[in-house]
């Protein structure tokens, strides 16, 4: 029964860590205005992501412009697209995986092979964590850096996005999650080893020794 709550509550962070993990991915706040001294410059406001950037001004426009060109893109930007898209590719990957391997569901009748399922489950999620993880620790470090480093002009000072604290959730969820399936693990074959206990491998095996 234990098992089944950790593999449950694992299935629901890593439904959470895949949402938030397209929308740190799509949403085009990766980088926000700084604050300049004591004001903030509000007369036009631009909003930076991965597909596009958003320039916002006060009279209420918004105009969006997405970045067409990959090759005019800078490596980095470049980077974050690829690992950010094959995080939650791979996030999706392990999400079907787990259901799979899950011990409520019938896909599977082999406990050992449910069991392997759910262990390479647990890898994905954390390969999956890594990858998520790597794009928005580097960006969020570049726009610090360059925030405390008095060469950079202040109009050119960007602050943290929202998408940027979208993906570390994310991240941290899914690694979270490749522990709660582990523990299932754990759970799930200590209670098949225990003295007593016949798989249905085992106990169809001992019926045909009587028949």
């Amino acid at each position: 029964m234990a098992s089944v709550a950790l593999e449950i509550v694992g299935l629901l962070l890593s439904v959470s860590g895949l949402v938030c993990s397209i929308l740190s991915c799509a949403l085009p706040l990766w980088t926000v205005p700084a604050f300049q001294g004591a004001n903030m410059v509000t007369a036009l406001q631009t909003w930076e992501g991965l597909w596009m950037d958003c320039i916002w001004q006060s009279t209420g426009q918004l105009a969006c412009n997405s970045f067409n060109s990959l090759l005019s893109l800078g490596g980095k930007l470049q980077a974050a697209r690829a690992l950010s898209t094959t995080a939650a590719a791979l996030a999706a990957l392990g999400i079907l995986v787990s259901v799979v391997g899950a011990s409520w569901t019938e896909l599977i009748r082999r406990p050992t092979c449910k069991v392997r399922l759910t262990s390479v489950a647990g890898f994905i999620f954390l390969l999956t964590g890594v990858l998520q993880l790597i794009p928005v620790s580097t960006t969020a470090n570049s726009i610090i850096s360059d925030f405390y480093d008095d060469s950079v002009p202040e109009h050119s000072k960007r602050e943290l996005g929202p998408s940027l604290y979208l993906g570390i959730a994310a991240g941290v969820l899914f690694i979270v999650d490749a522990c709660f399936l582990w523990a299932s693990c754990y759970r799930r074959r200590g209670r098949d080893t225990q003295p007593g206990h016949n798989t249905p491998v085992q106990a169809d095996t001992s019926l045909r020794q009587y028949v």
